[in-house]
């Protein structure tokens, strides 16, 4: 693979990574909910989830979706939906969780649960799948060898730098959780911000999707 090529494609994914979406805040929704441990596992579950539609890109997906534009939008339409269930749960439950942080520890998602949510939201990613499926044939060098493992190792290395900076923020936002969760209220009002920032994630994919289908 050309080192010209590979640097760009990086700083690409950087850029791509960086630009606010459902990845990125669904991580810091997640920071301001549970904290810390819980956003570092939620990037960790994102990324895998990136990296396994990176795979099916790879094998041959990207250019389905790209010719079948009622298959993109049910991607995307089910992303913003899982977005928005996840968002009115945490609403539903934003008292209970604030009865004090013992039980909240006890009734907060298991890091299973974390995990598959976190690849829940990456596997079906509107912004990752069309960065797949539209740039990473960009950076491809047909005199390098397998195109198909090109693209897997593109992927990897995406997955790679979206658990990197996701996990950032989350820590980064995280660390400020704590002055919150010693008072009832002020937990109340994290939760709160948490489940509205998903669900307002959620509207603002399904939303411009379904405009710009339906014109």
């Amino acid at each position: 693979m050309d080192n010209e090529n590979l640097a760009q494609f990086i700083l690409a994914s950087v850029a791509i990574i960086l630009v606010p979406g459902p990845s990125v805040m669904f991580v810091i929704a997640r920071a301001v909910a549970w904290g810390r441990v819980t956003a570092v596992l939620t990037a960790l579950g994102n990324a895998l989830g990136m990296l396994l539609l990176s795979v099916f890109i790879a094998i041959g997906l990207g250019p389905l979706l790209q010719r079948s534009e009622l298959l993109l939008v049910v991607v995307q339409v089910l992303g913003g939906l899982y977005l928005i269930h996840l968002g009115i749960d945490a609403y539903r439950h934003r008292q209970e969780h604030a009865d004090d942080m013992i039980k909240v520890e006890e009734v907060k998602p298991s890091s299973f649960q974390i995990l598959r949510q976190g690849f829940t939201v990456g596997a079906l990613n509107p912004k990752a799948l069309v960065f797949f499926s539209a740039v990473f044939p960009q950076f491809v060098d047909s005199e390098a060898g397998s195109i198909t493992f090109q693209l897997l190792m593109f992927g990897l290395i995406f997955a790679a730098l979206s658990f990197i900076l996701d996990g950032s923020w989350g820590l980064l936002v995280g660390s400020s959780r704590d002055w919150f969760v010693t008072s009832k209220n002020r937990l109340v009002v994290l939760r709160t911000i948490g489940a509205v920032v998903m669900m307002a994630l959620g509207i603002g994919v399904i939303v411009p999707v379904l405009i710009e289908y339906l014109n």
